[in-house]
């Protein structure tokens, strides 16, 4: 085996290990982002139910 050879090997895992963590990054932030939405809407929904049943107790 070259040295050529075994650099080569040595470059497709060290890509193959940086993709791996890119991707695992990518993946946390979108979950983050996705979860952060749901959130969201489920307080806005919240949010107004909770202002329609206290206007109904005032008037």
């Amino acid at each position: 085996m070259s040295k050529s050879t075994l650099w080569s090997i040595v470059g497709v895992v060290v890509a193959i290990a940086i993709a791996w963590v890119i991707v695992n990054v990518i993946f946390s932030v979108l979950w983050f982002v996705a979860k952060l939405v749901v959130v969201l809407v489920v307080a806005v929904i919240v949010f107004f139910v909770l202002q329609r049943m206290f206007a109904r107790n005032d008037g």
